[in-house]
């Protein structure tokens, strides 16, 4: 009857505060099992390491219960028996984790295709080498690679076959669009350039980047790359 009653306010009081009477149960058969040699001896000599190791449980356990989500907590043991407990954090469950590998999978097959994309462009009829545009301007191979530096030319990088360079960069006259170079400090790198050149632009009244540049209109065609530049929408 007695036996009863003890297990009725054990249950009353797991309801109550289960992770504190987890701590206690625990260390009482803790001492239990340590007299039978079940558990190693090594515990029996941090029992303060131990008592860490069961307050991170029942905190990780409290957290999962109020919050519905699992929670973890990682403990470093050295030889010595030194524990350090790391605050307890809420786990990753399988489903995040399978999440995450299909967002790298479809990462990986868009850089796929974006590779794929840019050796098309490269390899286009509209591109030249640095040395086939060298020619058509009657200069050198230098000269072409210092005005690429510099934004005055637009070159692409296609890695196996070097830098691209398309050719209606060039104006009536042969030379490169003056603009080239203040796009260059509106939108940065080279291929945002190159895409905003190619694509249709609401405030340039639906023309592209170069339409705009093959009918004088400069002003224009630099306030969009501003405005692309600052990230507005219109």
């Amino acid at each position: 009857m007695a036996k009863a009653k003890k297990s009725q306010r054990r249950t009353s009081a797991t309801r109550v505060r289960k992770g504190r009477l987890l701590k206690l149960s625990f260390i009482t058969d803790l001492k239990g099992l340590l007299s039978r040699h079940i558990v190693p001896k090594a515990l029996e000599m941090k029992p303060e390491h131990v008592q860490v190791l069961i307050e991170r449980y029942g905190e990780a356990l409290e957290k999962s219960v109020k919050d519905g989500h699992p929670y973890s907590f990682r403990v470093d043991v050295d030889p010595g028996g030194d524990a350090i407990a790391a605050p307890v954090e809420q786990a990753i469950s399988k489903e995040a984790v399978e999440t995450d590998g299909e967002l790298e999978q479809a990462l990986a097959a868009a850089r796929d295709r974006g590779r794929l994309r840019a050796a098309e462009i490269l390899s286009g009829k509209d591109m030249r080498s640095a040395d086939e545009l060298a020619e058509i301007l009657h200069t050198s191979r230098v000269t072409i690679n210092a005005k690429r530096q510099n934004g005055q030319l637009l070159g692409l990088d296609g890695a196996k076959r070097g830098f691209r360079f398309p050719v209606w960069q060039l104006n009536r006259d042969g030379k490169p669009y003056p603009e080239l170079p203040a796009l260059r400090e509106r939108l940065g790198g080279p291929w945002a350039i190159f895409r905003f050149l190619v694509q249709a632009h609401d405030e340039l009244d639906g023309l592209t980047g170069r339409e705009a540049l093959e009918r004088g209109q400069g002003d224009a065609l630099l306030a969009a790359a501003e405005s692309v530049g600052r990230g507005d929408f219109r």
